[in-house]
């Protein structure tokens, strides 16, 4: 039974476009940024770079996450999961107003966007991306739409790694090479883990709320002590990648500058570590999602840098 609070709308505020904005969840949009200019950095020692298709592939990956965070506020609206007291950007329609159909449209809108972008970019390099696009848009939906929403699941952080990371690289770099090599793999890995990690800082947030409502994530099948220690792992293991790889002279020793971003690490780590209430847990969310962003930045600088010096 959804609460009464879904139908108390507030239409004068659902045209406010900071309401709109923050639908996009802005703080998740790093998560697309990145691999798409670390890709675009590795491909650089490839080739000479196609500025057109690194826009395209951005612009089109950040309408898909974009999308993904309204299916989300839509579906967690539906399930009777966001109430006028969820904390964050979750619970916008509830709170702002905005009609849930109005948000669904707006997604599937972005989506055809989108689409129109991943057919320039498959004219441009193959065909093949086509079906690679169509099924990453296609898990972005299943995220939190379908019957058994992968977000619920406890393959949330590997799925949104998977996908939003070491994909969006791989792609962004097979674009403009038109191959996928091992170096490209192994560099994406770090991404890919401090992905899943922006998912389980978000489940372990939630995780109480999540429990009530028969979630069945990662943060809650190893409880929130061992959730808080495998985020703390995750970031260890994505810098020790990095240095394991400058010491078998596979990338460049500039690449040592991720280092820079440790401290935003240490931060969210130690942020969760005794809260248990939502709100307290806000800033290291937020720490744990500059990490991604900070790490994946100064890892293309250290490509650039590597390249031109």
């Amino acid at each position: 039974m959804q609460p009464q609070a879904h139908t108390n709308f507030q239409p004068s505020n659902s045209k406010n476009w900071k309401v709109w904005w923050q639908q996009t969840r802005p703080h998740t949009l790093t998560a697309s940024f990145v691999p798409v200019l670390l890709g675009t950095a590795l491909a650089l020692y490839e080739t000479d770079l196609h500025f057109g298709l690194f826009l395209a592939m951005l612009l089109a990956s950040l309408l898909i996450q974009a999308a993904t965070n309204m299916f989300n506020e839509y579906y967690d609206y539906v399930r009777g999961l966001d109430t006028e007291d969820s904390h964050g950007i979750g619970g916008a329609i509830v709170r702002e107003g905005i009609k849930p159909k109005t948000i669904l449209n707006v997604a599937l809108s972005l989506y055809g966007i989108a689409l129109l972008l991943g057919i320039y970019i498959c004219s441009s390099s193959s065909w093949w991306l086509a079906l690679v696009g169509l099924f990453c848009m296609l898990i972005g939906y299943l995220y939190t739409g379908g019957p058994l929403p992968i977000a619920h699941t406890p393959f949330g952080e590997i799925v949104s790694g998977f996908f939003m990371g070491m994909i969006i690289i791989l792609i962004s770099f097979f674009i403009q090479t038109g191959t996928v090599t091992s170096t490209s793999v192994l560099v994406s890995i770090p991404i890919f883990i401090l992905v899943g990690a922006i998912m389980l800082s978000n489940n372990i947030r939630d995780l109480d709320g999540d429990k009530e409502f028969g979630r069945k994530t990662l943060a809650i099948l190893i409880g929130r002590k061992g959730a808080i220690q495998l985020l703390a792992g995750m970031f260890i293991v994505s810098y020790l990648w990095v240095f394991i790889l400058i010491a078998m002279n596979i990338i460049s020793p500039w690449l040592a500058i991720v280092i820079l971003s440790a401290p935003k690490a240490i931060k969210a780590t130690k942020g969760f570590k005794g809260k248990t209430i939502p709100l307290q847990m806000m800033p290291a969310m937020k720490a744990t999602a500059q990490t991604n962003t900070i790490f994946g930045f100064l890892l293309s600088i250290g490509l650039f840098i590597g390249y031109f010096i």
